[in-house]
């Protein structure tokens, strides 16, 4: 399992936590071709849940809205240079040195879009 999943996993981990989805009852026939069954997961509001998880962390949560490494220490992942160098190579990002700022600033707004794209509920601002 790459990185990128590690966090999208301890997102929806965490909200499944919080906010149990209801059991939804399995017919006893099954669906035809013509009829298929849906299998996409409600989306998740990734701020909100990223919210209580700082929340519950207290001030040790730093600030994981615009620190790739604040974020990765927010999930309880490795934020060590070699982690998101990994990151970076799963994520094609290219800026700047590894570990340098202008990296670090490019791989957040690049997990913020991919949590965009894989049903998270991203503010804009988080993304650009």
């Amino acid at each position: 399992m790459g990185i990128f999943s590690s966090i999208w996993e301890r997102i929806r981990g965490h909200r499944k936590a919080q906010a149990p989805t209801p059991q939804i009852p399995t017919p006893t026939i099954a669906p035809t071709a013509a009829a298929p069954v849906a299998t996409t997961l409600p989306p998740v509001d990734v701020e909100a849940v990223l919210q209580s998880m700082a929340e519950m962390k207290g001030e040790a949560a730093g600030n994981w809205r615009t620190s790739i490494v604040d974020l990765l220490k927010l999930l309880g992942l490795d934020s060590s240079l070699e982690a998101r160098k990994q990151l970076a190579e799963e994520l094609n990002i290219h800026a700047g040195a590894h570990g340098s700022a202008e990296q670090n600033m490019a791989l957040s707004k690049a997990v913020w879009r991919k949590l965009a794209e894989n049903g998270g509920l991203v503010p804009d601002s988080l993304r650009d």
